[in-house]
């Protein structure tokens, strides 16, 4: 027989709790110095390799004290973050946060709850906003829905819903399940994480049929209708189409009342893509537009995009609550209810999606909505879109920038056009100015492709921005593209470097 190890016990907790009561007492002076003073560092700060080197270094074998670890923080990573906060950050679609949403994932941490089983506060919070989440956007109160990390999480897990409704066995047989090979629909400007979504529930993204877009960069609803019929007529099984409540590149809003027809009358699953768009619902000015996600068999839509909360945290709404359920419950001995007692409480979310470990992100989004209240947010999500409204005007007064799209919601696609470059050149031109702007700090847009065209792409869901920021950008921007012509003409730049 083994003897028992007669070492003495340890833990990870601290000897001296009030060495952490310090600790925290410092980080949090130094929080609300760094978010009240956000305006007076550079929208991005290039990370010197010093740096990176610093995390090139081996595991450490023993600790260290925590105020030299927080101090090691403060000098490599604090100072190079992407720059999201900012309020001339631009790229792509990410949220900002809030002061209070950072005490809620601190608190958060501090409790570390699992929030998928056990009859706990959290399971309650998370049900409750889920419920908050369907009222948002006047989803049906019998539906259901599940809190995930994102967007792209949630538009995997309407598709494996879309799957299993429509297909009948699908969830044990898969694919497999299905008399002939299962196809699904959406536009050219589908956010790639549609993709792969059709990837991971089995069709393969060959199946995923990118339908054209028409010039307003909407699906064009012919091209759709021509292709579901051919494909049926060539023994594919059309199962789902998907409307975009925003695109990526341009915030563009498919026509998604026809859309919900087509798929009634073709007998096929509806979702719709919201992942930032669908919260401009709130805004009266698109409440037409988007009213047909309110019967669509499923919506996905982020809350750390527009409703500016901190990463990460989304969620997925379906109609038919059986449908949910049904798509991912599995009855195991070790997920069974009790009467009472800890197993007690709600039914365990893990029956309505695929994670069994989650953590408390419903608590951010509670206390947020808690802090400000919907009608605050309808107020700022209206102001980003007007702010995309003025800065395409601000593009369209200058003569040497061009605006490559009407500005349809909060995403605004311009470049520099001196007027005496081809195509060619422009795309150079643009892709080297937005990598100086961003190296200089002036603003930090991202980047697409429309038609050929390299866009300098500004999507505004930053509580922080303001009108003056804006015309920073732009000033910055024609500025940045006249020195670039000047070195160009000087023979100290020219615009075939940047293909070396």
């Amino acid at each position: 027989m083994n003897s028992i190890n007669t070492q003495p016990e340890t833990g990870l907790d601290p000897k001296d709790w009030n060495t952490i009561r310090s600790l925290g007492y410092q980080i949090i002076d130094d929080m609300v110095d760094y978010l009240s003073n956000i305006n007076d560092r550079p929208v991005w700060t290039p990370i010197p390799q010093t740096v990176k080197d610093e995390f090139k270094k081996p595991l450490p074998q023993n600790g260290s004290d925590i105020f030299q670890v927080y101090e090691e923080f403060k000098k490599n990573i604090m100072p190079y973050p992407g720059g999201n906060i900012h309020p001339k950050h631009f790229a792509w679609v990410q949220g900002t946060g809030t002061a209070m949403g950072a005490f809620a994932d601190l608190l958060c941490g501090v409790m570390n709850n699992n929030n998928t089983i056990a009859d706990q506060s959290a399971m309650y919070v998370d049900t409750q906003v889920v419920n908050w989440c369907k009222q948002i956007i006047n989803y049906p109160d019998e539906g259901s829905g599940i809190l995930v990390s994102g967007a792209s999480i949630a538009n995997i897990t309407a598709l494996i819903v879309a799957r299993n409704t429509m297909v009948a066995n699908a969830k044990y047989a898969g694919v497999y399940a299905a008399a002939g090979k299962l196809t699904a629909y959406c536009s050219a400007e589908t956010h790639n994480c549609l993709g792969k979504a059709a990837e991971v529930i089995g069709i393969g993204s060959d199946q995923l049929r990118k339908i054209p877009v028409k010039e307003s960069f909407e699906i064009d609803i012919v091209a759709l209708k021509e292709k579901i019929a051919e494909d049926k007529a060539n023994g594919f099984l059309p199962f789902c189409i998907i409307g975009n409540a925003g695109t990526v590149n341009t915030g563009a809003i498919d026509p998604l009342d026809e859309l919900l027809q087509i798929a009634r009358k073709e007998n096929l699953w509806f979702h719709i893509d919201g992942a930032f768009g669908a919260l401009a619902k709130l805004v009266p000015a698109y409440q037409q537009k988007l009213k047909a996600v309110e019967q669509a068999d499923s919506v996905a839509y982020d809350l750390h995009k527009w409703m500016y909360v901190q990463y990460e945290v989304a969620c997925v709404l379906f109609k038919d609550a059986a449908a949910h359920r049904s798509a991912f419950a599995n009855a195991v001995s070790y997920l069974l209810a009790h009467e009472r007692g800890l197993a007690a409480g709600p039914e365990t979310t893990s029956n309505y999606g695929m994670e069994l470990s989650r953590s408390f992100k419903a608590l951010k989004v509670w206390m947020s909505l808690k802090e400000h209240g919907i009608d605050k947010y309808k107020q700022m999500i209206a102001q980003n879109i007007n702010q995309a409204l003025y800065l395409g005007e601000q593009i369209q007064q200058d003569s040497k920038l061009e605006l490559l799209t009407p500005v349809t919601m909060n995403i605004v696609c311009f470049r520099f056009n001196p007027g005496n470059l081809d195509n060619e050149q422009l795309n150079l031109l643009n892709k080297e100015l937005l990598m100086r702007m961003h190296e200089a700090g002036i603003a930090a847009p991202s980047y697409t492709v429309l038609n050929g065209k390299y866009a300098i792409r500004a999507a505004i869901t930053n509580h922080r921005t303001r009108l003056h920021h804006l015309d920073e950008m732009v000033a910055g921007a024609v500025k940045t593209g006249e020195d670039l012509m000047k070195e160009h003409e000087a023979n100290l730049f020219k615009f075939y470097y940047l293909t070396k």
